[in-house]
C-alpha cells in the first residue's frame, strides 16, 4: 500500500490501525493514528508552522497592550473604553472560531484558514489607519475574527493526525511554541513603541498575517479526507455541535478552560494600568514583567504533558485549579497587607503557571473524545475561552471604580473565575469517572 500525498506531508488513511512502510510491510509496526507514520523531523516542522499560526492570535491580543496608556491619551478617553477594544478582539475571536470550526469539518481545513487569515491582514491595515476609536474597535473585532482560523485549524489538524498520549505530547509542544508569543509580544510591542507610534504595531501585525497566509498556502496540507467530511450523524453543523455538547466531560472542560482563560485575561486587561500607573513601570519594565509571568505559563504547559500522560489530565486539573484559587486569594491578602509590587507579582507568577498546567489538559480531554468533529470541538473550546474572557475583562474596571485598578480589584475577578472552574471539575467532569488516555 502506498500513502497518498496531501500537500507536502504524507497523510495515511485515517481509518483504523495501519502498518507503516518498510522492507517487510507484514512485520512493520502498527500505527493507530495517521501522524504516527510522519517522521520526527516533519512533526517538528509541522509543530513550528502550526504554532506560528496559532500565535497570530496571542500576538493580535498582546502586542498592543503596552500602548494602552497611549491610546487612552490620543483618543482622550478612559480606561474602560480602551479595554473595550480588547473585549471586541476577543468577541471577534470567539465568533470566528464558532464559524471556522464546523466549516473546517465540512469543507476541510485549508479553505477557511486561508480566507480568515487574509481578513486579518486587511483588518490590521484598517486598525493602523483608523482615525477614531470607533473604527479601531471595529477593526479589532475583525482582527480577532481573522486570527481565529489559525487557532482552530492548528488544534483540528493535530487531532486529525494524532490521538491518545501522543496527542498530549503534540498539544504540549504546540503550546510551547505558542507560549513564546505572550512572552515576546509585550517586549516587541514596547520596543516598537520606542521607534514608532502605536499605529506601527498594527502594520507589524499586518505583515505577520501576510507571512502566515503565505506559509499556509505553501506549507499546510489538507489533513481531513473527503470521506470524513460527511460521515453519518455528523454531516450538519447542528449534528456536530450536538455530538460534542451532549458529552458531560466535554461541557465541563469547556467551562473550566473558559473560566481559566477569563482569570488570565483579567490580568491581561488590568496589568498595563496596574503596573505602569500604580507601580510606575515604563514600557520596557512592563514587558519584562509580562515575559517573566509568561515563562511560568510555558513551564506549566510542558510539565503538564508529562504528568497528564502518566496520571491522567483530569488529575492534573484537580491540582492546577486549586492553585488558581490559592494564588489569586494570596494577591488580595498581600495587597490588603500593603506588601506592594512583590506581594502581587509572586502569587501572580504561580497563577500563570497554574494556567499553563490547565490549558493543555482541558484541550486533551476535549479533543481526544471527539476526533470525528475535531474542528467543532476545537472551535467551541476556543470560542468559550475568548467569549467568556471578553465578557469578564471589563468587570475588573467596574470593580475598581474611580479609584483605579489595584491588585485587589484584579484578583477578586480571578478568584471568582477560579472557583467556577473548581466547581465544574468536581461537579460536572467528576475526575473519578474519566477513563485514562489510550496509547
Amino acid at each position: 500500500m502506498t500513502l497518498p500525498f496531501t500537500g507536502s506531508i504524507p497523510i495515511p488513511p485515517a481509518t483504523g490501525a495501519i502498518r507503516t512502510l518498510g522492507p517487510n510491510p507484514a512485520t512493520a509496526p502498527i500505527v493507530l493514528h495517521p501522524g504516527d507514520a510522519i517522521s520526527s523531523r516533519r512533526r517538528l516542522l509541522y509543530v513550528l508552522l502550526l504554532g506560528a499560526l496559532t500565535a497570530l492570535g496571542p500576538f493580535t491580543v498582546d502586542l498592543y497592550l503596552p500602548a494602552f496608556p497611549l491610546l487612552q491619551r490620543d483618543f482622550a478617553t478612559d480606561e474602560a473604553a480602551i479595554q473595550l477594544t480588547l473585549t471586541g478582539t476577543m468577541i471577534g475571536f470567539a465568533f470566528g472560531q464558532l464559524l471556522v470550526g464546523p466549516l473546517s469539518d465540512t469543507v476541510g481545513r485549508r479553505g477557511p484558514l486561508l480566507v480568515a487569515t487574509a481578513l486579518h491582514v486587511v483588518a490590521s491595515i484598517t486598525a493602523a489607519v483608523a482615525p477614531n476609536l470607533a473604527l479601531l474597535g471595529v477593526a479589532r473585532v475583525a482582527m480577532g475574527f481573522g486570527a481565529a482560523a489559525g487557532a482552530v485549524a492548528a488544534m483540528a489538524i493535530v487531532r486529525d493526525l494524532f490521538g491518545g498520549r501522543r496527542l498530549v505530547v503534540m498539544l504540549a509542544r504546540l503550546a510551547l511554541v505558542t507560549g513564546v508569543a505572550p512572552v515576546v509580544a509585550p517586549l516587541i510591542g514596547s520596543a516598537l513603541l520606542g521607534v514608532m507610534p502605536w499605529e506601527g504595531i498594527f502594520w507589524v501585525l499586518a505583515g505577520y498575517g501576510a507571512v502566515m497566509l503565505a506559509a499556509a498556502v505553501f506549507g499546510i496540507p489538507e489533513t481531513l479526507p473527503r470521506a470524513r467530511r460527511q460521515e453519518r450523524g455528523a454531516s450538519t453543523v447542528w449534528q456536530r455541535y450536538r455530538s460534542v455538547l451532549s458529552d458531560r466531560v466535554y461541557v465541563g472542560v469547556l467551562i473550566i478552560g473558559g473560566m481559566t482563560f477569563a482569570g488570565l485575561f483579567s490580568y491581561l486587561s488590568a496589568s498595563p494600568f496596574l503596573f505602569q500607573e500604580s507601580y510606575g513601570f515604563d514600557e520596557i519594565q512592563y514587558g519584562l514583567l509580562f515575559a517573566a509571568n509568561s515563562i511560568g505559563l510555558v513551564i506549566g504547559n510542558q510539565v503538564a504533558s508529562r504528568l497528564a500522560a502518566r496520571f491522567g489530565p483530569q488529575w492534573v486539573l484537580a491540582g492546577s485549579t486549586a492553585v488558581l484559587v490559592i494564588a489569586a486569594t494570596l494577591i488580595v491578602v498581600f495587597d490588603q497587607l500593603g506588601l506592594g509590587l512583590w506581594g502581587t507579582a509572586i502569587p501572580l507568577w504561580f497563577f500563570m503557571s497554574a494556567c499553563g498546567f490547565t490549558f493543555p489538559c482541558a484541550q486533551v480531554l476535549a479533543l481526544d473524545r471527539h476526533g470525528k468533529a475535531a474542528g467543532t470541538a476545537a472551535s467551541l473550546l476556543g470560542a468559550s475561552n475568548a467569549g467568556i474572557a471578553g465578557l469578564v475583562s471589563p468587570i475588573v474596571g467596574a470593580v475598581a471604580g474611580p479609584e483605579g485598578i489595584t491588585g485587589t480589584s484584579m484578583a477578586v475577578v480571578m478568584i471568582g473565575c477560579a472557583l467556577v472552574a473548581v466547581a465544574m471539575l468536581w461537579l460536572v467532569v467528576r475526575p473519578r469517572t474519566v477513563e485514562m488516555l489510550n496509547p
